[in-house]
């Protein structure tokens, strides 16, 4: 039988970056500095919003070391016992990330509920003075994280966090200015409210996005039944069946398939050939780069002495 793989080197887009990792611990040590500076605000004028941002940037600041801590693991190279590294390290620290932050965003909704109903007094000045110190240090950790928001899962929400933390600063500033000018207080749990709302639904997109790698789905613009298809109009080709694909981490997506072609053609040495046509197969038609195909041809004999075993898809 013929054993095909793709090429065995990692693809440049999923390749360890050590800047990546510098520019990690630059804005986690701002967050860090963020949420103290908040946490006492919250202490001083008993801001909701206050409260809920800081929260929100304790959030990150934990999701950003446990970032920066899967960056330094992904530089790990691959070994005999871990083929991939620590590839999909980044998919789980994004994953708990998304955690962090659902758990929060649902805590400023019901807080922000009951503020509602019970407003609080909230210092105007002492507010803005925070707020406009945490939107600051924000914006200074988005410039450090913005040319690597699109490395990898683990980049795009720390990238994401601090975004998230920067619109809920501008919320707090929003809020007070609208308390000192027209003493509205509920203005604070409105703004708390309309933090929990940008932090829940990225939350919940990067928890779908991560729990997709983790299950081993197809790539979203992958259909293997198209696939299936561009393979069997191949001359000589049969049957294909335990077609799987799947992604390892960013940039690093897997595909493999038992193809049963004619027997004739591993008599004639004909089979190498048709190897190669799948695989060109593979980049012509798809936009995922399958660097790393498994295809295994066979004959229709090994097919029926295998037949008994559960049909895969």
């Amino acid at each position: 039988m013929s054993h095909g793989h793709g090429d065995s080197h990692t693809p440049t887009s999923a390749a360890p970056d050590r800047g990546l990792r510098n520019r990690l611990a630059i804005a986690f040590g701002i967050t860090v500095l963020v949420v103290v500076a908040q946490a006492v605000g919250a202490l001083l004028t008993g801001s909701l919003a206050l409260l809920t941002d800081t929260a929100h940037a304790l959030a990150d600041s934990v999701g950003l070391l446990v970032a920066l801590v899967a960056a330094t693991m992904m530089l790990r190279p691959p070994s005999s016992r871990r083929t991939w590294g620590f590839a999909r390290i980044e998919v789980i620290a994004a994953l708990g990330q998304a955690c962090l932050l659902l758990v929060v965003g649902l805590y400023a909704a019901v807080e922000g509920v009951r503020r509602l109903v019970e407003p609080a007094q909230v210092p105007a000045r002492e507010l803005l003075v925070f707020g406009v110190l945490g939107l600051l240090a924000n914006l200074v950790a988005m410039t450090v994280l913005a040319s690597g928001r699109g490395a990898n899962f683990n980049m795009r929400a720390a990238f994401l966090e601090v975004v998230g933390d920067a619109l809920g600063s501008l919320g707090v500033i929003v809020a007070a200015i609208v308390i000192a000018t027209t003493g509205f207080t509920r203005a604070d749990t409105i703004a708390g409210l309309f933090i929990a709302a940008l932090i829940v639904p990225r939350a919940v997109r990067l928890l779908r996005e991560t729990t997709r790698v983790l299950m081993e789905f197809a790539p979203e613009d992958v259909d293997l039944d198209v696939v299936r298809a561009h393979v069997l109009e191949l001359e000589h080709v049969r049957q294909v069946h335990d077609l799987h694909a799947s992604m390892i981490g960013t940039g690093l997506p897997v595909i493999s398939a038992h193809v049963v072609i004619d027997d004739g053609c591993f008599e004639s040495g004909h089979a190498p050939r048709i190897l190669e046509q799948i695989r060109g197969c593979l980049r012509e038609h798809f936009p995922v780069s399958f660097d790393h195909a498994t295809i295994q041809l066979e004959t229709a004999a090994v097919r029926e002495r295998t037949c008994g075993s559960m049909e895969h898809v």
